[in-house]
């Protein structure tokens, strides 16, 4: 692998943060950075990211490339947990299985928009409606983890799913929803929409994800101790997986003609896992799996993973691929 690559995405300043976070951790420094900052950087990040796709697509139209990449994501986000789910209950029980298989078919939308950093210090084009694709992977994964766990549940015991709170879950939670309703935003208001709001989205979007990074790496590196229980099995899985689901994501994305950024783009959501959105809704919906696993498997194995050797390794793939 081109070892430039991999320069240049650790000396990006937002990963250089997540770092830094980890660094204070394991010399028990006392940084901290106090519980509402997180979530309203959280939240903003998925505003600007949404807003900007929808202004790129109101460009760009709805088109047959942008219709096939949307149902490729979609397609990916519920084929992902049925294979994983098989993978894991070689080891683990129907409940573990099925709620990491949907966080591992789920996205993280951190890891995406560092790699929309990345693809930019590199000067590497990508289109705006692959936040459409990102907005819509998390709703299948969520609803195809519950239908394992209503088909295979019974091995432990009659497991009943509330569907309501499940489609609750999977479409209203406040990721989602936030990601759509700023994509609309972005596509009814178009260029004008961008100049006005500018700078708030974009102005502040580095520093913002900086310091968000910075958190995530304080969080993470304070997750490490959850491995223990999750044992060589589950670490290995969160390392090897992104990398099959990447590589199919990069096949899929030379089959229907993506361009670079936007194949890199788009393995990355497909290697990514949520530690956010699914997790929230596996503990109101499946309480019988252990939130440790699925939290600090994606957390603090797959996250920093993709963020720090996954997202230059799989544009190293494309490159030589669409070569």
């Amino acid at each position: 692998m081109d070892l430039s690559l991999v320069a240049s995405n650790l000396l990006n300043p937002p990963v250089l943060a997540f770092f830094m976070g980890m660094l204070a951790v394991f010399l028990k420094s006392d940084l901290e950075i106090p519980a509402p900052i997180p979530k309203l950087f959280s939240l903003y990040l998925l505003f600007a990211i949404g807003f900007k796709g929808g202004v790129e697509l109101a460009k760009s139209g709805i088109n047959q490339q942008v219709a096939l990449t949307i149902l490729a994501a979609m397609l990916m986000s519920a084929l992902v947990p049925v294979y994983t789910f098989f993978i894991l209950k070689i080891k683990l029980d129907s409940y573990n299985a099925a709620a990491i298989a949907a966080t591992y078919g789920s996205i993280s939308a951190v890891t995406f928009i560092t790699a929309t950093s990345f693809l930019t210090e590199l000067g590497i084009d990508f289109n705006g409606y692959m936040v459409a694709a990102l907005a819509l992977m998390e709703s299948p994964a969520i609803i195809v983890g519950l239908i394992l766990v209503s088909v295979f549940g019974g091995e432990e015991g009659q497991r009943e799913v509330v569907w309501s709170e499940v489609l609750q879950e999977a479409f209203l939670n406040s990721s989602v929803f936030l990601l759509i309703g700023s994509l609309i935003m972005g596509i009814l208001t178009g260029e004008h929409g961008w100049e006005v709001m500018s700078p708030f989205t974009q102005d502040l979007f580095y520093g913002v994800l900086t310091f968000f990074l910075l958190d995530m790496g304080l969080v993470a590196a304070s997750r490490i101790k959850d491995l223990q229980e999750a044992g060589v099995f589950l670490i290995g899985f969160a390392i090897l997986i992104p990398i099959v689901n990447a590589v199919i994501g990069l096949l899929i994305a030379h089959l229907i003609g993506m361009p670079k950024g936007d194949a890199l783009l788009f393995s990355v959501l497909c290697a990514s896992a949520s530690y956010i959105a699914v997790p929230a809704a596996m503990r109101l919906t499946v309480p019988e799996a252990n939130p440790s696993l699925y939290i600090s498997t994606a957390l603090a194995v797959t996250f920093p993973f993709n963020i720090i050797v996954g997202i230059p390794m799989y544009l190293y793939g494309i490159n030589m691929f669409w070569r």
